[in-house]
């Protein structure tokens, strides 16, 4: 079996300005409900509203209604949606790669994530590579990190991971703030955790010469801060917070916010930490075009005690004026640029092939 490597090392040679990048637009969207049941449009669009503080992530742990994801879903829903929308336009939707967020999230952040591999299955079709993470790979990546053993006194990987869930569950409402009541709003903490139910945006996106639909979960909608012309002349003349849920354009970028949560930074290691994981963060809420990142600082119990708001497009300068050298999203870009134009030819020639 005939096999070629893309070196990522050294790194300095994708040091520069970075790759013409192509601003994210979604052309379409679709929903999981809380049975995970697929539906087009944006039924479960949720709305962002901050959480009483502290707040425990441990309730409700019992009763967490965990979405099952070693089935491979492939591509289907993507597809799915995206067959929908050409149907509708009469287009074809033209892209040199169409494949998840999280695929691109891994290829965008491998120059300085060396503790994670990963698998891609690809498939070229009337000119178009279609791209998903092999499912077996994943898995057994899954296994082998459930087993390894937490230090004593630590919170198991499970409740970790239900943490950011339960983050999510009381930092949102079904409905825009001014149409809930106060009792939906202050009882968040009460309900059960299901993370079954998703909102996905399909959004079109370009890095260097690659042409990109992506498709992703977007936790919420947000505040859209505007002062409205009419009350300019207001005594404060503040920007007023109104709701939106996207712009009747679809032009116009969408007030995205993406929730997390991390651990209270309380000494210089703690920081090195955090900026590692905001390369993740970085890169999730930057393919699909998500403005803003809400995180909730919790202690090793799991309370979260403050929140911090972060815009994405920042996060890089941010970690770069640290000094620490965590990585450098000029670097993440090229090297993506780079790669995916590598992948491409040598795909085409593949398939060009295989036709003969």
């Amino acid at each position: 079996m005939n096999r070629e490597a893309f070196d990522i090392q050294p790194i300095g040679r994708f040091y520069a300005s970075s790759a013409a990048i192509r601003r994210p637009r979604e052309i379409i969207c679709f929903s999981y409900d809380d049975q995970h049941i697929f539906h087009l449009g944006d039924s479960s669009l949720r709305y962002y509203y901050p959480p009483q503080l502290p707040a425990d992530l441990n309730r409700g742990f019992d009763t967490f209604q965990k979405l099952e994801d070693t089935a491979d879903e492939h591509l289907d829903a993507l597809l799915e949606t995206i067959a929908a929308l050409e149907k509708e336009t009469g287009k074809q939707c033209e892209a040199d790669i169409i494949t998840w967020r999280g695929m691109m999230t891994k290829i965008l952040t491998a120059p300085f994530d060396d503790m994670n591999g990963f698998e891609m299955n690809a498939t070229c079709f009337q000119g178009t590579i279609f791209i998903e993470e092999n499912n077996s790979y994943k898995n057994e990546q899954k296994r082998k990190q459930q087993q390894q053993r937490m230090p004593p006194g630590m919170p198991s990987q499970d409740l970790m991971a239900y943490w950011g869930y339960k983050f999510e569950t009381i930092s949102v409402l079904d409905k825009t703030w001014d149409a809930a009541t106060r009792e939906e709003i202050e009882g968040r903490e009460d309900l059960v955790v299901n993370n079954n139910a998703q909102y996905c945006s399909v959004a079109r996106t370009g890095i260097g010469h690659t042409k990109l639909i992506l498709g992703g979960e977007v936790d919420a909608s947000t505040l859209s801060p505007v002062i409205l012309p009419n009350l300019r002349k207001c005594a404060s003349n503040r920007k007023l917070a109104v709701w939106d849920s996207k712009p009747d354009r679809k032009e116009d970028p969408i007030n995205w916010v993406e929730l997390k949560t991390s651990a209270e930074i309380r000494n210089d290691k703690g920081m090195l930490k955090f900026e590692r994981k905001l390369l993740k963060f970085w890169a999730q809420s930057f393919l699909l075009g998500v403005p803003r990142i809400v995180v909730g600082f919790r202690d090793q119990d799991g309370i979260v005690r403050r929140l911090e708001e972060f815009e994405t497009a920042n996060i890089p300068s941010m970690v770069r004026k640290s000094g620490r050298g965590t990585w450098d999203g000029n670097i993440c870009i090229n090297f993506a640029a780079t790669f995916l134009d590598c992948m491409l030819h040598r795909l085409h020639m593949i398939c060009l092939l295989s036709a003969h």
